[in-house]
């Protein structure tokens, strides 16, 4: 008598695994598709169109004058864009940058109402700010504070100090080396004629855009091709998968505080010279502006991505959207909300490409409506 066969059914595979057929379609990005996604490109895009209907309406606005002085409004807080971007790549934030900013601004100032050299004067300054990060670094990274906190009570005691140290007055008497603070500050490239060789519809960039230009390159170069900045998106990505890899982590954490402070510092000395006086309440509100301008540049605020380009370009936005502003007659009063509004888009943006979209949240909050 033969055995009954025995039938094996196989039943199908389960949901949570993948198919092969799945699986085989699934490759990574061109460089294209990763242009099209990320959300720098479209503001960069958006920054054009608005230019280019500007320019329409007000031809005044499309003007070489009018856009050297927009890149020039703009630089300073494109240069803090950078370095508030590698704070928020590692999930932190600060919050203390214009603060810094008036304290440099008087320190510097100082010296040189003391009749030192403009670089002695500009390295007393730097130090100012590089103290203020390394206060920052240090209670963030080591002694693991929220950033929140810690920034934001360096903001009130940088503050405090700069109306203290320059006995709440305006500090303009530079002494010897004023020409060449202002010079600093001041100066321009190329020159249309008859003083350089640029013709009339070449704008004249200002040494603040120079310097952003450049520092730009720098940091979009490291966070290409550094192993100091896969340790940093490492961070923001996952902290506690990266200290069980190896990554020096809070090392890192404290460098972010300290380059975040540096770049404050340094778009402080710009306008130093550029004013050609010292006040204490440089850089008020500026915290705002800048995390405006990372996270309309892309920046996670969650950690884990941002570029140089996305800060650089998210200032341009800002920028050109104040001066189209007053150019159409809008009370300045009102620049603060539309910049709340892009900051809330930006966010919503920055959702539909991190892993979180919008429609789930909708398909996840309408059924707790629902009960």
């Amino acid at each position: 008598m033969q055995p009954e066969a025995t039938t094996i059914a196989v039943s199908p595979a389960a949901p949570d695994h993948a198919a092969l057929d799945q699986v085989v379609g699934v490759r990574e990005q061109t460089p294209l598709q990763k242009l099209f996604r990320a959300q720098s490109f479209w503001v960069a895009v958006a920054l054009g169109a608005l230019m280019l209907v500007m320019t329409i309406i007000e031809p005044t606005f499309g003007s070489v004058e009018n856009i050297g002085n927009i890149s020039r409004n703009f630089a300073p807080i494109g240069i803090m864009a950078l370095g508030m971007t590698v704070v928020l790549i590692t999930g932190g934030i600060d919050l203390s940058v214009g603060s810094i900013m008036a304290l440099v601004a008087i320190v510097a100032g100082l010296f040189l109402t003391w009749h030192h050299t403009w670089y002695v004067a500009f390295a007393m300054g730097m130090l100012a700010g590089l103290a203020c990060g390394v206060v920052n670094g240090f209670f963030v990274a080591y002694l693991n504070m929220p950033s929140f906190v810690v920034t934001l009570g360096m903001m009130s005691i940088a503050r405090s100090l700069a109306i203290v140290l320059s006995g709440n007055q305006m500090l303009y008497q530079f002494g010897p080396d004023a020409p060449i603070v202002k010079a600093i500050g001041q100066a321009k490239w190329p020159l249309r004629e008859p003083l350089g060789w640029a013709p009339p519809w070449m704008p004249e960039f200002s040494s603040h855009f120079w310097a952003l230009i450049i520092l730009a390159l720098i940091v979009g170069w490291v966070f290409n091709y550094t192993a100091w900045a896969r340790h940093l998106f490492a961070i923001g990505g996952n902290e506690q998968a990266a200290r069980l890899t190896g990554v020096p982590v809070d090392k890192i954490k404290f460098q972010a505080y300290v380059f975040s402070a540096f770049t404050a510092s340094f778009a402080s000395i710009l306008l130093l010279g550029y004013n050609g006086s010292a006040l204490n309440a440089l850089g008020t509100g500026y915290e705002l502006r800048v995390i405006a301008a990372t996270v309309i540049g892309g920046a996670s605020l969650m950690g884990g991505y941002g570029t140089a380009f996305g800060a650089v370009v998210g200032a341009a936005f800002l920028e050109v959207i104040r001066n189209a502003l007053l150019m159409a007659g809008v009370d300045s009063n009102w620049q603060g909300a539309f910049v709340g509004v892009f900051i809330i888009v930006a966010v919503l943006l920055g959702m539909q490409t991190s892993g979180t979209s919008l429609r789930a949240l909708t398909q996840h909050w309408l059924p707790m409506r629902r009960r």
